[in-house]
């Protein structure tokens, strides 16, 4: 029994370490706080959305695709009506240009790497390009 206390305590002991040179792993941590503080409301925490009303972040040409696209419609807000996967979605999205460009790289990393997206990081340099004017 004394190697078992033993062994759990040595166990609970071990440090987790984490990657501080892994940008994408920085990223989707920094962006799921970003995205359960702004996006989870209408998107869900599953990303499913609202049927007719929020679109789903799963599986999306919208997520997956251009992020210049994607990095605009945080940016400016979207109002338009839009089929995906057959539904249509009419609910208007707020800008979130308050954010910053940090700050929206990394939710979206986070949302096209979660609910099983697999995509490329977002980055602040490729936002800001989003956020110039033209």
């Amino acid at each position: 029994m004394s190697l078992l206390i033993f062994s759990v305590s040595v166990m609970a002991q071990k440090p987790v370490t984490v990657k501080k040179n892994n940008p994408k792993l920085t990223n989707i941590a920094d962006g799921k706080g970003i995205y359960t503080k702004y996006c989870l409301t209408c998107h869900q925490a599953d990303g499913g959305g609202v049927q007719n009303m929020n679109p789903p972040l799963i599986q999306t040409s919208y997520v997956l695709g251009d992020k210049n696209r994607l990095a605009k419609i945080v940016l400016n807000g979207f109002n338009e009506e839009v089929e995906i996967n057959g539904d249509v979605y009419t609910n208007a999205m707020p800008a979130f240009n308050h954010l910053t460009d940090k700050q929206i790289a990394d939710v979206l990393t986070y949302v096209r790497n979660s609910f099983t997206n697999k995509a490329s990081v977002v980055t602040v340099a490729e936002v800001k390009k989003a956020r110039a004017p033209k």
